[in-house]
């Protein structure tokens, strides 16, 4: 099989992998009824890191297209948000720039110039973690998800503060639970991070080459 057939089949595979994924959910988003997290949101972010952040943001987007409509093109503004959130946790996760830290900066001055997030202003100071994870990323693989996943929450809270208005109040009861949620988030995207990883490094092992592919040899079978 020639490298273009082999990346075909790559791509079309993980896209599979990660359209049942979303249909596995594991818990409610919080302050907003009838959404719940899936377990996408362990899996799509680590995209970019094994085939690069362009292309690991073409299979994200195919497989969020895919399932809108499988799930019939819903219009409402709560499935409509939840697309950027995820791009922007890839990005995050996929390559170390200084550019990507935009995104919860301005989440945070999006939130204090709203009148409900002004009044719990320090929910916003969740989004200082990207930040302070930046300078351990590369070194840590848990720091990397977790700064990952507070970009998308960043992003995704006010989206959600915007579109449905959510009181003071919500926010202000939700920041016990957010560090617990977060956590989660992370060391679910750490752990598939490395199951993917073993798992192609066994593919490649067993003679299936694909150099279009970068594996972290720390989590890898030695080739």
């Amino acid at each position: 099989m020639n490298k273009n057939l082999k990346k075909i089949a790559f791509i079309s595979a993980f896209t599979f992998i990660g359209f049942l994924a979303m249909q596995v959910p594991f818990s409610n988003i919080l302050g907003v009824t009838n959404l719940k997290f899936n377990l996408f949101d362990f899996y799509g972010p680590i995209a970019g890191s094994f085939i690069g952040s362009v292309w690991g943001m073409v299979i994200v987007a195919a497989m969020q297209i895919v399932n809108w409509a499988f799930h019939g093109f819903a219009t409402d503004a709560g499935t409509l948000i939840r697309f950027l959130p995820m791009l922007l946790a890839l990005l995050y996760f996929a390559k170390k720039t200084p550019w990507i830290l935009i995104a919860p900066g301005l989440a945070m001055i999006a939130f204090w110039m709203h009148p409900e997030g002004r009044t719990a202003w320090y929910y916003a100071m969740y989004w200082i973690i990207p930040f302070a994870m930046y300078f351990f990323r590369d070194k840590f693989v848990f720091a990397r998800a977790l700064g990952a996943t507070f970009v998308a929450h960043s992003v995704g809270s006010v989206a959600f503060l915007y579109a449905f208005n959510l009181k003071a109040a919500v926010w202000t009861s939700l920041i016990p639970i957010v560090w617990q949620e977060r956590i989660l988030m992370a060391i679910g995207i750490t752990l598939t991070y490395m199951l993917f990883n073993f798992l192609l490094s066994l593919v490649v092992k067993a003679g299936f080459k694909m150099p279009f592919i970068k594996l972290n040899p720390r989590y890898s079978i030695k080739i």
